[in-house]
């Protein structure tokens, strides 16, 4: 089943190019694209996506709040953020609205493409810069028991190659296993960690 995306851009020459990269991808297919939140807001909800690529600077309701209403009605979309500021309060407002990812416009469109299969996977993608002040932001002194000690090799093993950065294909290179195991080791490291996210998972190994 290909992954379904809508796109809320107000630039017609972004908005074009990001809906001629969806179309061109064999995986994806595009479910509408919209020129502002209220658009958005109004026919999201009557073909919900899987993955919502979202513009943070919208005229009229910003893509924050745009967001934050569309999550509460539409608890399984994932929503990743494009927006070209790298900075602290955009990011943190947009996760916070319940965004799983961020990136900048000038992201290149092959690590668009992963960046969305990433999110629908459940992974939180964003610049190495980005999460690295995420980390500074939730990381908290750790207590008692590390939560890594009821993870197997395996998958301490898939902790450390995620939290290098690596996407899952080259996970799976790195460690000579199929996308399959990966996928796993995904589910089991978020079940174990008690996490659901790319970047909660990176937070909790580099606490313990």
């Amino acid at each position: 089943m290909p992954i379904k995306v809508a796109i809320v851009e107000d630039d017609e020459g972004i908005r074009t190019s990001l809906t001629m990269l969806v179309r061109r991808a064999p995986a994806l297919r595009l479910t509408g694209d919209y020129p502002d939140a209220e658009a958005a807001l109004k026919e999201i909800p009557l073909r919900p996506p899987d993955v919502v690529l979202m513009d943070i600077n919208l005229p009229g309701m910003n893509g924050v709040e745009c967001v934050r209403q569309l999550k509460v009605r539409l608890p399984a979309v994932q929503f990743l953020m494009l927006t070209v500021y790298e900075d602290s309060d955009s990011l943190f407002n947009s996760l916070k609205a319940g965004a799983s990812g961020y990136l900048l416009k000038r992201t290149a469109s092959a690590r668009l493409i992963e960046a969305i299969h990433d999110v629908h996977a459940g992974g939180s993608p964003m610049t190495p810069q980005l999460a690295r002040r995420v980390v500074q932001f939730f990381s908290r002194p750790a207590h008692g028991v590390s939560p890594l000690s009821r993870l197997t090799p395996g998958e301490r093993d898939f902790l450390e190659q995620l939290a290098k950065g690596y996407a899952y294909k080259e996970i799976a290179d790195r460690m000579s296993i199929s996308i399959d195991t990966v996928r796993s080791y995904v589910r089991t490291v978020y079940e174990k960690l008690h996490v659901h996210s790319r970047t909660e998972a990176v937070v909790k190994y580099l606490q313990a």
